[in-house]
């Protein structure tokens, strides 16, 4: 069972989604002893490369060098992800017993449908979460997310935010490196985009963020909601 009280949960579709979207961030935060899990809706069992239990070794593998503190998966069907309340409450039963402070999902507009529907079902859950009367079946008290951020995957989009990840970059790539069965190409590999240069394009794209902020590297996200900045000349809260 999953520690409660994270500072951070970060829920992905398929293994490897949180590392593509924000595997550097998760290292920084993870850095400074913060509590982070990551769940992932489904064993990705339609997978063109690789196998059930591979890839949750990968995960496994990946989740260790970035510094998650631990990693579950739902049996939520692969390419399955619909607006059902079987599979609302089972994200609303991760997010009451975690309680997670803040909570990252897949940005709404990807290539992969699995993507969209992630964020959907998310963000469906974390507001029945915070309702005292909606039964998730677990009998765990209700829980009120403070922030629900998005990452993205395949997408390149305007951030609403990004995060530096100057020094966890390279932390990032050797996670992403541990998901051999995809990223990494051999003469059994299905061709699929994330076989040719896939880690290259991520890398690349968080450059630009990162210049854009003035920095080297940075992780971008999207929020439906209004940042607050506490101090205009300080600190950005």
């Amino acid at each position: 069972m999953a520690r409660t009280k994270l500072d951070i949960l970060a829920i992905g579709a398929h293994a490897d989604d949180v590392e593509i979207g924000m595997g550097g961030t998760i290292a920084k935060y993870a850095s400074l002893g913060k509590e982070i899990g990551i769940c992932d809706l489904t064993k990705a069992e339609l997978s063109s490369n690789g196998t059930v239990g591979l890839r949750m070794e990968e995960a496994e593998k990946a989740a260790g060098i970035i510094g998650a503190g631990f990693r579950e998966v739902l049996d939520i069907p692969d390419r399955g992800l619909l607006m059902k309340e079987e599979y609302i409450k089972k994200i609303v039963s991760v997010i009451r017993r975690t309680r997670p402070l803040v909570l990252f999902a897949p940005f709404f507009e990807d290539r992969h449908p699995d993507h969209g529907n992630c964020a959907r079902l998310v963000e469906e859950a974390v507001f029945s979460a915070g309702i005292k009367k909606f039964d998730s079946g677990d009998g765990l008290p209700p829980h009120k997310v403070s922030s629900l951020f998005f990452y993205m995957i395949n997408g390149f989009h305007r951030p609403d935010f990004v995060i530096d990840i100057t020094n966890f970059m390279e932390t990032k790539k050797r996670a992403l490196l541990a998901y051999e069965s995809q990223f990494i190409k051999d003469k059994n590999s299905y061709e699929t985009p994330l076989v040719n240069g896939y880690i290259e394009t991520v890398e690349a794209r968080e450059r630009l963020f990162g210049k854009e902020a003035g920095v080297e590297y940075a992780e971008g996200f999207k929020t439906r909601t209004p940042l607050v900045i506490h101090d205009l000349l300080g600190e950005k809260g």
